[in-house]
């Protein structure tokens, strides 16, 4: 597994993760996976009234369009979240657009939701064999601006809600301009009016998530708990990327714009999730951000996390590092 991860870091790393998927789609059809999947299994954990394998599931980003869903699943995952998915197919940001940083185990992405829209994962959503909980990450397009930018998360919603098990609203990316200003009070006040009157007309009874990022000031965090635990969304996600880089070791890449992933966003992951759970020891969280090792992984669920979710750490350390977490 290791020679195979060392001639991937031949490749840029876009191209690296399409030849990864790809690979790991080719090995799952052939029925091979199980030299990855778990020995022992996990206790299920209920929570939202979901069943879930195990604690441990795949961040938003990994399967934007839903096409590994199977291949995943097969690796002993607990949940998958798939997205983040717009109502309508973009391509994203100019190319280079994702960056490697070896020495700090972390990756920089401006991808900017590239995807291939809503009603190809519907599709694909439709057709999937996986047994697990799966949630699908909802973003806006580059194009939307304005009341259109909420729109376009209600499209989504609307669209997908019959086919997933919980939501996600992500508010959070720092690679589509403006949007992270919908966390502020004013918009994310316009957005959860949108939200509540589509989960009451529809009558959604599946979870639904706020995805935040690492950047923001406290008092915007609590203002955004309070209106979570005020409302009828279910819970958070923390966090997002991070475009704070004055950490890292290869300075070349301090200036460059994008999310920060990896071993760098540990600590303010952490740091989000305690807050959080400084202010409400109920509110149901699912951590993410420089999950590279068990240890990682149970310090999010010391800390209060509900779940966890991995993605950087699955592309650095591959699949390996999935067995290490779940059998110890």
């Amino acid at each position: 597994m290791w020679l195979i991860i060392k001639i991937l870091r031949i490749f840029p790393p876009e191209i690296a993760h399409k030849i990864s998927l790809t690979l790991l789609f080719c090995i799952h059809r052939l029925g091979l996976l199980n030299i990855f999947k778990n020995e022992k299994q996990s206790e299920t954990i209920e929570f939202l009234g979901l069943r879930f394998k195990n604690t441990l599931g795949t961040a938003a980003g990994l399967d934007k369009n839903g096409d590994y869903i199977n291949c995943l699943g097969a690796l002993g995952f607990g949940f998958l979240e798939v997205g983040t998915i717009t109502p309508r197919a973009q391509a994203g940001n100019k190319k280079p657009r994702v960056f490697r940083l070896s020495k700090d185990k972390g990756v920089i992405n401006r991808l900017g939701f590239n995807n291939k829209g809503i009603d190809h994962l519907v599709t694909n959503l439709k057709r999937h064999k996986y047994d697990g909980v799966i949630g699908v990450n909802i973003g806006a397009n580059k194009s939307s601006h304005g009341k259109k930018r909420i729109e376009d998360y209600i499209e989504c919603i609307r669209k997908v809600y019959k086919y997933t098990d919980y939501i996600t609203v992500n508010i959070s990316s720092p690679n589509t301009k403006n949007l992270r200003n919908l966390q502020n009070s004013k918009n994310i006040d316009k957005l959860f009016v949108a939200l509540e009157n589509e989960i009451h007309t529809l009558k959604i009874d599946k979870p639904i998530f706020i995805k935040i990022s690492p950047d923001e000031s406290l008092d915007t965090i609590k203002y955004i708990i309070n209106k979570v635990q005020n409302s009828k969304i279910t819970g958070m996600i923390a966090t997002n990327t991070t475009t704070d880089k004055s950490t890292l070791k290869e300075e070349k890449y301090s200036d460059y714009e994008g999310g920060l992933s990896g071993e760098p966003l540990r600590e303010k992951s952490n740091n989000l999730i305690s807050e959080i759970r400084r202010v409400s020891e109920e509110i149901p969280l699912i951590g993410v951000g420089g999950v590279m090792s068990q240890k990682d992984y149970k310090e999010k669920l010391d800390l209060g996390a509900n779940l966890v979710q991995i993605y950087t750490g699955f592309i650095v350390e591959g699949p390996g590092l999935i067995h290490r977490i779940i059998n110890k």
